[in-house]
């Protein structure tokens, strides 16, 4: 590396060396789920509804919207898209909540503030989790409960995940459950009050063997509505 060395007429020595490349680590940056909001479209008609009843959301594959004519929860008059995680055309019970679809005459935007829980889902979401605890079907439960040996464990939603060590928001709180000695003691289970389905991380988005249990609960729950009739 050059130095350059100079003298000032006071007799001052000056030195000047170019500087040296220093790399720059970014923040850490952890990109997060978000409610996928529908794009705008109108609808005038049963048939052009029918036309697209369902679609995926691009950014989380487990999670799917379904235009229902009205009358839906929302309104008497306009449309809406149900959240669910099942593919068909889901049962009431089945339902994470509701988004207005856009209809003609009406130039709002649907976001998140749009978002309706439907009450339901949420006590199909804890019997899920609690049988999954039960039944041990979540590695990262088990490893976590293992990790802490006793005392009281909470389940967070995998959309907003906590420091090590850190309690999470009370809104990504979806559980505690007591621990003793490595074990879940599943029939401890507490449903956390403050918890949200929808926040602005997006829908709850739980652990894959939590997930899959509560999957294999919303297909039965429309298995049942269908021989139901």
């Amino acid at each position: 590396m050059q130095i350059i060395s100079a003298t000032t007429k006071f007799g001052l020595a000056l030195r000047w060396r170019p500087p040296s490349r220093t790399l720059i680590i970014p923040p850490l940056y952890r990109p997060r789920p978000i409610l996928y909001v529908p794009s705008r479209r109108r609808f005038n008609s049963t048939s052009d509804s029918e036309s697209s009843p369902s679609f995926t959301d691009p950014n989380r594959p487990d999670l799917h919207y379904h235009l229902v004519n009205p009358p839906t929860p929302l309104s008497k008059d306009a449309p809406a898209f149900a959240l669910s995680f099942v593919v068909e055309s889901p049962s009431r019970s089945t339902v994470l909540g509701w988004l207005p679809a856009a209809t003609t005459g009406n130039d709002h935007e649907a976001g998140l503030n749009d978002f309706v829980e439907n009450p339901e889902f949420r006590t199909l979401l804890h019997q899920a989790i609690q049988d999954g605890l039960r039944e041990k079907v979540d590695d990262v439960q088990i490893g976590g409960a293992i990790q802490l040996g006793n005392g009281w464990m909470h389940i967070h939603d995998e959309r907003n995940v906590p420091a090590l060590g850190r309690i999470g928001d009370p809104d990504d709180i979806i559980a505690t459950v007591l621990v003793e000695d490595g074990e879940i003691r599943a029939e401890t289970y507490q449903a956390m009050p403050s918890y949200r389905i929808c926040t602005s991380d997006g829908p709850t988005q739980l652990t894959p063997g939590l997930a899959q249990k509560l999957k294999t609960m919303l297909h039965g729950q429309g298995r049942a509505k269908s021989e139901r009739g």
